[in-house]
């Protein structure tokens, strides 16, 4: 079973675009690697490119097969179509976080991430 979870920026008119992350979306993996690796606008809308994600660093190919370097695991490459998606506000948002099942959501604002716990009334948690 995966921790999935959704993450994503806020754009300039307010909107946010966001992708589906299925595996280990706890803050203190998936949480940890988007601020560790993940800091800056450019960084973070070079990574959503693809669409939803199975692993933001798996180590096996969608055959299992074991890879000699960790990857993201884009589901766009087997083929799916699954592009990010823009919500108009945070509450839009966190709509998207539910009906996927996400027990987090991350949004990148004001130059930094912030966590959320999703249930009928997010709370923002520390990652750490």
């Amino acid at each position: 079973m995966g921790t999935r979870s959704r993450f994503g920026i806020e754009n300039s008119d307010g909107t946010i675009t966001s992708v589906y992350h299925h595996w280990d979306g706890y803050p203190s993996w998936l949480g940890m690697r988007l601020v560790e690796n993940y800091n800056d606008e450019e960084k973070i809308r070079k990574v959503m490119e693809k669409g939803d994600i199975s692993s933001l660093e798996s180590d096996q190919d969608w055959n299992f097969k074991q890879l000699p370097n960790k990857t993201v695991r884009y589901y766009s490459e087997r083929g799916e179509d699954t592009p990010s998606q823009t919500s108009k506000n945070f509450s839009e948002f966190m709509n998207l976080t539910q009906n996927c099942g996400g027990e987090y959501a991350y949004l990148f604002k004001d130059g930094k991430w912030h966590c959320y716990i999703n249930s009928d009334s997010p709370k923002e948690i520390n990652i750490e």
